[in-house]
């Protein structure tokens, strides 16, 4: 954290990209082990088959970043452009295009989600006091606390702007709710913080809330305005639950064996932020009495004192093959629930989709 208590008159400190937004997947594709989900053969990126979408998309998130403020601007403008996936506006069109969606309230649809998304990340960011993200500073570290968290606030409020713009109170009953839940979810990952007696089940509650929750109101959301079927819909909330599990698994695994360059971040974040992710809750379960223990006081400890020995010992318990395991079924059951949506290419990227949530190194 800077510390800072007072605003620099430098407003803009590192180099924008102006309209060039980033890929949206830059994965490394590896072999998967044996007893994962069918790697696809089709060559085009996942977003080829929304790509028009994706530009209107971007238009509209510059359009509605516009602010009287002029610092508002800047700092929306630099942490969406940061870089990043955009799997859940993307979740929103492939929902709405597979379910045979024609009209342009998607559009709105995705841009909202997506400014959702960005607005935790400012206050993630500040509430983890984090310095960096996606390889480059965190808005936090850059301009302060006060102003991410305000901006944050602002990205929020224009969402639910959006909402009204749709014009669906389903849609918003459901939105509004995943707000709700969302929050809950990061209150209870900060309450468990350095504690080294959470077990799985608390894990899973917790990542269901924070990172989940979005992720299933995307692809639920897509669905309610296709106007699609109780089945569908139904199936379509379960994909975007069972894919956010399975994203935030691989996520918390590649804090212990992922590429620090790739992902942006140190190896060993959370546990500097004594965070009892799936890996050091299996190797305190697995683990000798000497190795349980020795990871709870890292997490009671935080920081990276005992980075090395906790590194060998997640190996050694086989807690990182068992994350990946778990991913990899939360995968396959995104997989099943597409049995519900008519073929399309759509839905072939949907597949792909939940494979390259497990198959990937940032």
């Amino acid at each position: 954290m800077s510390g800072r208590t007072a605003l620099t008159p430098s407003w803009a400190p590192h180099s924008m990209t102006g309209n060039s937004w980033p890929s949206l997947f830059q994965v490394d594709i590896a072999s998967m082990p044996a007893n994962a989900p069918p790697k696809a053969t089709t060559s085009p990126p996942i977003h080829a088959v929304v790509a028009e979408d994706f530009d209107a998309v971007n238009r509209t998130i510059a359009d509605r970043l516009a602010s009287r403020v002029p610092l508002v601007e800047t700092i929306g403008h630099y942490i969406i452009a940061g870089g990043g996936k955009r799997l859940r506006p993307l979740l929103v069109l492939l929902a709405a295009r597979a379910l045979g969606y024609e009209g342009d309230r998607h559009i709105t649809l995705a841009t909202l989600i997506e400014f959702m998304h960005t607005s935790t990340l400012l206050h993630d960011d500040v509430v983890d006091e984090s310095h960096m993200r996606r390889g480059k500073s965190t808005a936090n570290d850059a301009w302060g606390n006060a102003p991410s968290v305000l901006v944050g606030d602002f990205l929020y409020s224009r969402s639910f702007q959006m909402m009204v713009d749709i014009g669906s109170m389903r849609i918003m009953e459901v939105l509004s709710a995943a707000t709700c839940t969302i929050a809950e979810g990061e209150v209870q990952q900060l309450t468990n913080v350095g504690n080294a007696e959470i077990d799985e089940a608390d894990y899973f509650q917790t990542i269901q809330g924070k990172t989940a929750m979005l992720f299933e109101a995307a692809s639920h959301s897509g669905a309610i305005l296709a106007a699609a079927s109780p089945t569908q819909e139904a199936a379509l909330q379960r994909y975007g639950r069972y894919l956010g599990l399975a994203f935030q698994l691989i996520d918390d695994l590649l804090d212990y064996e992922g590429d620090a360059d790739a992902m942006g971040k140190n190896v060993g974040d959370d546990l500097a932020e004594g965070k009892p992710t799936l890996p050091l809750i299996h190797a305190i379960a697995t683990g000798t009495p000497e190795q349980a223990e020795l990871v709870r006081q890292a997490i009671r400890q935080g920081g990276l004192d005992h980075l090395d020995e906790v590194l060998a010992i997640v190996h050694v318990t086989g807690a990182l093959d068992y994350t990946r395991a778990k991913a990899e079924e939360m995968a396959g059951e995104a997989l099943n629930q597409l049995d519900a949506l008519p073929p399309s290419r759509y839905r072939d990227s949907m597949a792909e989709l939940a494979r390259m949530a497990v198959d990937r190194n940032a």
